[in-house]
């Protein structure tokens, strides 16, 4: 009876949440975005013809601007730019996903643990973030694409491992504030244990703030994944917008006048930015309604 009411509880305020995100007209559009995005990288194998992709299989002119036969024109080697494209968002998004999932999970148990434990845990873990802190995450992501073999996990795990201090602090913040409140109290006067305590009451009231940060980190991460594509660190036999942009710039594509090599990859990239922002700015406002009044 207990877990039924529980769960009916639950179910009542994700739906009161869907309804305050859906008020915002931003977050729905920004939402949208990426659904089209998502579903068109999706069905790419779907829709198109992955054969496409090896420049064996190219049907086309190099630099071919666009025509009927080739939507978005075509790359230095006679591909079609509008396949490129839709094939790279699989790559961007798998990544900028993978790499954010990797650092919210480290950067929340992080600041779970310093908030929690105290003392000299969060002392040494407080000394790490600082250190990452200070120093630039895309240069240490450089570094370690360097060091590591070329590929997607490696970019993966050098944007995963680089950009969770942000996520550490501002989980320790939360922690600290729900660990004050009365109620733990009582669980600990109770003989509530250290994972009673995390699991039961600090992670259900960390994870809404998790979730809206965690929808800024995919953007970012995307970003800093097409910049070490960009700079020739990601995996050459695969297509991303950010290789597709570094491709674009070591052909000669910008002195040439081939907006259309730049441009799809260039606004893909602009375009889930945008949305994973208008998805995270809404949830924000869910979370703290102060804030709607704050940003009017």
């Amino acid at each position: 009876m207990t877990a039924s009411v529980a769960w009916r509880r639950r179910r009542a305020a994700a739906a009161g949440t869907w309804r305050a995100f859906a008020a915002n007209r931003a977050g729905l559009g920004g939402l949208g975005i990426l659904t089209l995005i998502a579903l068109l990288a999706l069905l790419a194998p779907v829709i198109t013809d992955p054969a496409g992709l090896d420049v064996i299989h190219a049907t086309g002119k190099p630099l071919q601007p666009p025509t009927g036969a080739f939507l978005l024109g075509t790359d230095v080697d006679g591909r079609s730019v509008a396949l490129l494209t839709l094939w790279g968002a699989r790559v961007s998004l798998l990544v900028g996903l993978s790499a954010t999932i990797l650092s919210v999970f480290i950067g929340t148990i992080a600041g779970i643990a310093a908030a929690h434990f105290g003392g000299w845990v969060s002392a040494i873990l407080l000394r790490f973030t600082d250190f990452f802190l200070v120093l630039p995450s895309l240069v240490l992501a450089i570094a370690l694409s360097s060091v590591l073999p070329q590929g997607v996990a490696t970019i993966i795990l050098a944007v995963g491992v680089t950009s969770w201090p942000t996520t550490a602090r501002l989980v320790r913040a939360q922690t600290l504030t729900i660990e004050s409140r009365p109620y733990i109290e009582r669980a600990k006067a109770l003989g509530g244990g250290h994972w009673h305590i995390i699991g039961k009451h600090v992670l259900p009231g960390v994870l809404p703030l998790v979730l809206a940060n965690t929808t800024l980190v995919v953007g970012n991460s995307i970003i800093a994944e097409s910049t070490l594509s960009f700079l020739g660190l990601g995996d050459p036999t695969v297509v991303s917008w950010g290789s597709m942009l570094q491709r674009a710039l070591s052909s000669g594509a910008v002195t040439g006048g081939a907006w259309w090599y730049l441009l799809p990859p260039g606004l893909a990239i602009v375009a889930v930015v945008l949305g994973f922002t208008l998805v995270s700015r809404a949830l924000e406002t869910v979370i703290n309604p102060r804030l709607s009044g704050e940003r009017q």
